[in-house]
């Protein structure tokens, strides 16, 4: 598996600055997020082949889901939870309309 050179994606982008953001500002360690994301992407490989795009993300997600779950940031429930809500926003929303989650 290779690593990325660049986001095919924004949201890639957006997991990659967040998980940055979060270390920076002292939620994990950099080595705790390593072993993590490690730890699943070895995970993964042991199922089948990498492709080194859609699985490498899928995996940093993965990850980082788990960190911010065992450190009490967002539990994993509360995420999708979250992820849900956006996704029937984003789905109601008119093409070039701001997306809004109802508070």
């Amino acid at each position: 598996m290779t690593t990325p050179a660049q986001f095919d994606e924004p949201w890639q982008a957006q997991l990659f600055a967040l998980t940055v953001a979060l270390n920076e500002a002292g939620h994990f360690g950099w080595t705790d997020w390593t072993a993590a994301f490690g730890a699943e992407l070895k995970a993964r490989g042991a199922v089948r082949e990498l492709d080194g795009g859609a699985d490498y993300w899928a995996a940093w997600l993965v990850a980082l889901e788990g960190l911010l779950d065992r450190s009490g940031m967002a539990a994993r429930g509360e995420a999708e939870r979250v992820r849900a809500d956006w996704e029937r926003a984003y789905l109601a929303t008119p093409h070039g309309q701001p997306v809004r989650l109802e508070g």
